[in-house]
């Protein structure tokens, strides 16, 4: 759910994951450790977890 959540709102809404976390008040550091649990990495390239 986290994964959808997140790389639609980056598809969507947001060019980069720290404008992400900016405008969602959310902490970078937290997200890409809640990711990485899960065997997801944030791709700048594409802008998007995979």
């Amino acid at each position: 759910m986290l994964l959808s959540f997140l790389n639609l709102k980056l598809r969507d809404f947001y060019g980069s994951l720290d404008a992400l976390c900016e405008d969602l008040d959310l902490n970078r550091e937290d997200i890409l450790e809640k990711m990485k649990q899960i065997n997801y990495t944030y791709d700048e390239e594409n802008n998007r977890f995979v």
